[in-house]
C-alpha cells in the first residue's frame, strides 16, 4: 500500500508539471477587406481582424493551437504556418491544393496544431494567390514556462514584420503579369509594421517608432514577410546581436547588417547603448543579378526615452543593392548553437542523394503579347509543377488517381553548365506536371540546390514545409559532388525551413523524412512560385499510428 502511494505521488509530481505546462490556445481569425491608407492613396485590401500586419499568434512550445479561420471575402483563401513542423497534422499546413482545398467564402475552417519540439519566431500568412502579400503576421512561440533563453533576458521583445506595398491590387499586378507573360510591377513601398517610413512626394507618410530606455537590451523578432524580395535591415549607431533564425538557436555574433529573405525570421539583441537620440531603421532590398526591384528604403526610427520628437534622427546608408560581400558575411556566420540542450542532430548516413536544379524558363504562350508569344516560367529540374484542381493530401490518402504521379526526377534529366547560360543547342521550355518526389519514413535526405543561369542567376529563398533542415554546405558555381562534400559543415550547421541559394551557386541541406504527408517545397519569391518553381515530397507512414498521418478533421474544406 505505501509503494503504491509512493507511486501515486511519483507519477503525479512527473505528469502534473507537463499537463500544467501545455495549454490549448484558441484564435478567430476572420478575414476580411479594409480601407488602408499608404503613400497618400487608399484601396481595400485583404487581412485578418482589420490588421495589417496582422495579429500575433502567441504560443508555447507544446501547447496545442486551435484556430478557427472565416473568410467573408470574395477570394478562396487558406493560411501556413511557416515554420511549423505540423508532426502528423499535415492538414493544418495550409497551402492551397497541397495539404487542403481552400476555404471559400462564408465558411470556417479550425487549423489544429501542436507545437512539439519548437521554440522562437515564426510566421503566417495566406498561402493563395498573392494575398500574403496584406495577410500576413507574427507567430511566436515561448519557451516553456521556467526555461530560460540561452542568451541573456532581454528587457523588452518586439516584433519587426517586413513587407512591401503596391499602389494597385496585388490581384490585378499579378494577373496582369500572367496574361502579357512577362515579370509583374515591383511594389511601390517596403515597409516595416506596416509603415514605409519618410517617402518622396508623400509628407504625411509616419514611421513604425521604437522606443528605448537607455542601458536596456531588446530583442527583436524581425520576419520577412515580403512577397519578392530579399532585404538588408540595419539600425543606425548600433551593433545587432544575432541569437536566432528560424526559430532555432544559433552561436551568437555580432553584426551590424543582417540579410532576410522572404520566409526567414531573424532574432537579434539590441542595446540602447549609444547618446540619448532618434536612430534610423532601415529595410532596403539585396539583389545582386540585373533584376528589377522596388528601390525604395522603408525607415522607422529608434528613440530614446527622454528625446525631444523635434531631434535631428542619426541616419545610416544601407548597404547597396548588390552588396553579395556583405549579405554572404551574414549567412556564413550562422552556426547552429549545438549545444546539450539543443544539439544539431545532423544526419551522417544518406538514403537520397539529391541534386535540384532550380531556375527560370520560357515557354510558348501565344496570347501573351507583351513577351511575344512566349511566357516567363519556373521550374525544378526542368519540371515547372501544375497546381492541381484537388488537394494533394486528400488524393494520397483517399486514393484518389489522375491527380498526381511520383516521378519526379532526383537529378537534372540534362546535365550542363548550370551556373553558366543556358545549355547549347536546347530549348529554354521546360516540361510541365504535377510530379512528386516519394520517401520513406525516417529516411534521410541531401538534397544539392543549385541555382541556373538559363535565363540569368538569382538567389532563391527555398521553403520546405513540415520540416526543418540543415544547411551543411553553400558556394559559387557549379556544385562539384567529389570535392564539395568534403568541406560539409557536419558539426553545427545552421538549422532553417528557408535555405537562401546564391545567385549563380547551390546550397547542400540535410532533413530527416520523419513527418508523413505531402509537403510543398517552393520558392518563396512569391512571382517564381506562381510561375512554377515548385515541387512536394510524399513521406509515407511508418509503423503504426505515432508514425502515420492523423485521420482528416470533419471540416476540412472540399474542393
Amino acid at each position: 500500500m505505501v509503494w503504491s502511494i509512493r507511486f501515486i505521488v511519483l507519477f503525479l509530481a512527473c505528469v502534473l508539471p507537463a499537463l500544467v505546462e501545455s495549454r490549448v490556445r484558441h484564435y478567430k481569425f476572420n478575414v476580411v477587406l479594409r480601407n488602408k491608407t499608404k503613400l497618400c492613396s487608399s484601396k481595400p485590401i485583404v487581412t485578418v481582424n482589420g490588421k495589417f500586419p496582422g495579429p500575433t499568434l502567441y504560443a508555447r512550445e507544446d501547447d496545442t493551437v486551435l484556430v478557427k479561420v472565416t473568410n467573408h471575402v470574395k477570394y478562396n483563401v487558406s493560411i501556413h504556418w511557416h515554420g511549423i513542423r505540423q508532426l502528423r497534422t499535415g492538414w493544418a499546413d495550409g497551402p492551397a491544393y497541397i495539404t487542403q482545398c481552400p476555404i471559400p467564402t462564408g465558411q470556417s475552417y479550425v487549423y489544429n496544431f501542436t507545437i512539439t519540439g519548437q521554440r522562437g519566431t515564426l510566421l503566417w500568412h495566406a498561402h493563395i494567390l498573392w494575398l500574403r502579400a496584406t495577410v500576413h503576421g507574427a507567430l511566436v512561440i515561448l519557451p516553456k514556462r521556467g526555461v530560460p533563453y540561452p542568451f541573456p533576458a532581454p528587457h523588452k521583445e518586439v516584433n519587426v514584420v517586413l513587407g512591401e506595398w503596391w499602389k494597385s491590387d496585388t490581384e490585378t499586378v499579378i494577373n496582369q503579369a500572367l496574361k502579357s507573360g512577362i515579370a509583374p510591377n515591383v511594389s511601390d513601398a517596403h515597409t516595416i509594421n506596416g509603415h514605409p517610413g519618410v517617402v518622396p512626394n508623400c509628407s504625411s507618410q509616419g514611421g513604425f517608432t521604437l522606443p528605448v530606455e537607455s542601458g536596456k537590451t531588446y530583442l527583436l523578432r524581425i520576419i520577412n514577410a515580403a512577397l519578392n524580395e530579399e532585404l538588408f535591415f540595419k539600425i543606425a549607431g548600433h551593433n545587432l546581436t544575432i541569437v536566432e533564425v528560424d526559430a532555432t538557436y544559433v552561436k551568437p555574433f555580432k553584426t551590424d547588417t543582417i540579410v532576410i529573405a522572404p520566409g526567414q525570421t531573424t532574432n537579434a539583441l539590441v542595446t540602447a547603448n549609444q547618446n540619448s537620440g532618434k536612430y534610423m531603421v532601415a529595410a532596403s532590398p539585396f539583389m545582386d543579378s540585373p533584376i528589377a526591384v522596388d528601390n525604395l528604403t522603408a525607415t522607422a526610427t529608434l528613440h530614446y526615452t527622454g528625446t525631444l520628437a523635434s531631434t535631428p534622427t542619426t541616419l545610416t546608408s544601407p548597404p547597396p543593392q548588390n552588396a553579395t560581400q556583405v549579405a554572404n558575411s551574414f549567412i556564413n556566420s550562422l552556426k547552429a548553437l549545438n549545444s546539450n540542450n539543443f544539439p544539431a542532430k545532423v544526419p551522417l548516413k544518406i538514403d537520397h542523394n539529391l541534386l535540384f536544379t532550380v531556375g527560370l524558363g520560357i515557354n510558348p504562350c501565344p496570347s501573351c503579347k507583351a513577351g511575344n508569344g512566349s511566357r516567363v516560367v519556373g521550374s525544378v529540374n526542368n519540371v515547372s509543377f501544375v497546381m492541381p484542381t484537388t488537394a494533394l493530401l486528400q488524393a494520397h490518402v483517399f486514393n484518389k488517381s489522375g491527380v498526381f504521379t511520383t516521378d519526379f526526377p532526383g537529378n537534372p534529366p540534362t546535365a550542363f553548365n548550370y551556373s553558366g547560360g543556358p545549355p547549347a543547342n536546347a530549348s529554354l521550355a521546360t516540361t510541365n506536371g504535377t510530379k512528386l518526389y516519394r520517401l520513406a519514413y525516417n529516411s534521410t535526405v541531401q538534397l544539392v540546390l543549385q541555382d541556373t543561369g538559363t535565363i540569368a542567376p538569382e538567389n532563391h529563398p527555398i521553403h520546405l514545409h513540415g520540416f526543418n533542415f540543415f544547411c551543411v554546405g553553400r558556394g559559387v558555381g557549379n556544385y562539384n559532388p567529389k570535392t564539395d562534400p568534403k568541406k560539409f559543415n557536419l558539426v553545427d550547421p545552421v538549422e532553417r525551413n528557408t535555405a537562401n541559394i546564391p545567385s549563380g551557386g547551390w546550397t547542400a541541406i540535410r532533413f530527416v523524412a520523419d513527418n508523413p504527408g505531402v509537403w510543398f517545397m517552393h520558392c518563396h519569391l512569391e512571382v517564381h512560385t506562381t510561375w512554377g518553381l515548385k515541387m512536394a515530397f510524399l513521406v509515407d507512414n511508418g509503423k503504426g499510428p505515432n508514425q502515420s498521418l492523423l485521420p482528416p478533421p470533419k471540416d476540412l474544406p472540399k474542393c
